[in-house]
């Protein structure tokens, strides 16, 4: 197994796609908003739109890893990324992120985006196990994972001081099994 297929995932509101590098304008604009900056922590570099340009238009070639752009369906508006990386072949598992801008938050996009890149990895490539690290703080993100079948695996209490709080990190996962027991419930 590899992430180097790069599909098209299309839900009732969303179309998850490959990124191009013409995304990397939104995706600066995004990444750039104060929200998400609240939510993803510091990057590990400076970043430039160079930078963005040169990651976004890279995403594609990267067999290692999964990285999606979040499609609005009904108007083809970028509004963020889900992304499967850290890939282990003996564990079959990977870790899991997302980020929604501003023009996608409270729409159930997040959601819906979550929903089916995880089905696309225990589904179609045979991952065993998913999981994630979010803020406590960032209340939103946890409903999203829940809602997803994500459960609380631990919490890093007080891990990172942010804006002058300490804030916990929380530790999530799912596991293939999980995942087709809600899949089942669902039709």
């Amino acid at each position: 197994m590899s992430f180097s297929v790069k599909p098209v995932l299309t839900g009732a509101r969303t179309v998850l796609r490959p990124f191009t590098e013409a995304d990397a304008d939104t995706m600066w604009e995004i990444i750039e908003d104060p929200e998400v900056v609240r939510f993803t922590g510091e990057p590990s570099r400076e970043l430039t739109p160079e930078f963005v340009r040169s990651w976004y238009g890279s995403r594609a070639d990267r067999p290692d890893r999964l990285d999606l752009a979040v499609t609005d369906r009904a108007t083809g508006e970028l509004v963020g990324e889900v992304v499967l990386y850290e890939w282990d072949p003996q564990a079959r598992s990977c870790t899991f992120r997302t980020l929604i801008g501003p023009r996608g938050r409270n729409r159930g996009l997040g959601t819906e985006a979550t929903r089916l890149i995880v089905g696309h990895a225990f589904e179609h490539l045979g991952v065993h196990r998913i999981q994630l690290e979010a803020y406590g703080h960032n209340h939103r993100a946890l409903r999203v994972y829940e809602k997803a079948g994500f459960t609380v695996e631990g919490v890093r209490r007080e891990a990172e001081l942010r804006d002058g709080e300490w804030v916990d990190q929380v530790m999530m996962g799912i596991l293939d099994r999980e995942w087709a027991a809600l899949s089942s419930t669902a039709r």
